[in-house]
Formats: structure tokens, sequence, C-alpha cells
């Protein structure tokens, strides 16, 4: 096979700088204006044209799709790697919490893109979100059979609670209400200790 030409290397070594720069500028406008975010503002902050973003990214909820599905699949591997850790099954199962909870805490977009979801642009990442539930659903079986976490105890609910505290750490960094939220979180994982 013959090589690329230096001119179409530089080029895709463009694109996937530019789809780097829409995806950290869709980051910060959606932590700022959560689901209102235009794309206008978007390719502004990237400094790119609107159209390199369409380019790349045909529609907004395609764009917040992609940005949901780099949340799912960091959250989907650190479940997998605390599957393959071994130990303690209820103490792997507190920490990832805890780890997920430090990633929150250091990505606003995060914070808000918890409530950005719309159906369209979970159309693409639906298997994902299986594959996401299957791991953390595993880690609960785990800590569950180990009698370390309370028997009723379901995916969803760790769900909700990752949104609860999100909503915490949104409240705090724009100032609304000051929140210490490791204090909240080792509340939660109080009661999620088996009686």
């Amino acid at each position: 096979m013959a090589p690329m030409p230096a001119a179409m290397r530089s080029t895709r070594a463009d694109a996937r700088r530019n789809r780097e720069r829409i995806l950290e500028a869709a980051r910060a406008a959606f932590a700022e204006q959560g689901p209102d975010a235009q794309i206008d503002d978007i390719a502004r902050r990237a400094e790119v044209g609107v159209g390199t973003v369409y380019r790349h990214f045909p529609t907004k909820d395609a764009l917040i799709g992609e940005l949901i599905r780099l949340k799912l699949t960091a959250l989907r591997d650190r479940a997998r790697r605390k599957l393959a850790e071994g130990g303690d099954p209820g103490e792997a199962f507190r920490s990832f919490l805890r780890e997920q909870a430090g990633v929150i805490a250091k990505d606003a977009a995060l914070q808000q893109m918890l409530w950005a979801e719309t159906k369209e642009a979970m159309v693409p990442v639906a298997p994902l979100y299986d594959e996401v539930n299957e791991a953390v659903g595993e880690l609960i079986a785990r800590a569950k059979e180990a009698g370390t976490i309370r028997a009723d105890l379901e995916v969803d609910d760790v769900r909700t609670f990752m949104c609860g505290l999100g909503a915490i750490m949104a409240a705090d960094a724009r100032g609304v209400m000051p929140f210490d939220w490791r204090r909240q979180l080792e509340f939660m994982l109080d009661g999620l200790r088996a009686p």
C-alpha cells in the first residue's frame, strides 16, 4: 500500500484537531448555558466556522450525543476496571462512585449534560447505556452477594443519586448555594450499606 500523501495526513490531522476543539467548546458552552447552548456560540469558542461544526456534527443532537457517548464510555470503562481489580466488592463499588463523583466535580459540562439528553441524542448511544448498566449492575450484584450493600439497591438508584450530586455541584459552581458534595456523597454511601 502506498503511503498517504503529506497533504492528506495534514488535512486529517486538522480535521481531528477541529473536532476536538468543537467538543471542548461544546463542553464549555453546555457548562455555562446547559442545553440552551447554540451552535453559533460553540463555533465561535472553537474558532471554526459554523459549517465546520455541522460537517462534524450535522445536528445539535449529534453533538450532544457525542458528548454523552464520551461520558458513557469513560463511565463504562471505569466500572469495568473496578470489576477487574477484584478485592472487596463493597469497597470496589464505593470506590467506583467516589471516582465518578470526582470526575463530575471537575467537569461542569458533565454536571449540566446530565439534563441535556434528548431522545434524538440518546438513540445512537442506547447500546452503550446498556453496557454501562451491565457493568455497574455487576458491581452492585457482587457487593450485594458479599452482604456489604443494601439488597434493594438497583442501577437506576445509582443514576438518581449521581444526578442529584451533579445538581449540588452545579449549584455550588454557579454560586447559587454552597454545598460540600464530598460530605453528601459519604452520607449517600453510608445509606447504601447493608443494615
